[in-house]
């Protein structure tokens, strides 16, 4: 599912237009960036957590050349599925 049938499910799951829909599934990721640039974790109950993660500096090989290649420390985003999230994938 792409972000145009999200927002067209939305669109007709809340009898609201597609204009309305896609800027209410626009603002929802905004406000999730958001909060994950100021390192906050968006805790939606029964769906999941979105949260930052840190990686450590590491070392790694350039696959062509086996050439040591320096990966700097960085920060990424991390989901965990709530559980009624993971029960619905079972069903």
């Amino acid at each position: 599912m792409n972000k145009a049938e999200i927002v067209a499910q939305v669109a007709k799951d809340a009898e609201l237009s597609k204009d309305a829909a896609e800027k209410a599934v626009d603002a929802l990721f905004k406000n999730i960036e958001k909060a994950l640039s100021e390192e906050d974790t968006v805790r939606v109950v029964g769906f999941g957590n979105f949260q930052v993660a840190h990686r450590k500096a590491s070392i790694g090989r350039n696959p062509r050349t086996g050439e040591a290649v320096n990966i700097p420390a960085s920060k990424v985003p991390k989901f965990r599925a709530g559980k009624a999230l993971k029960e619905a994938c079972n069903r």
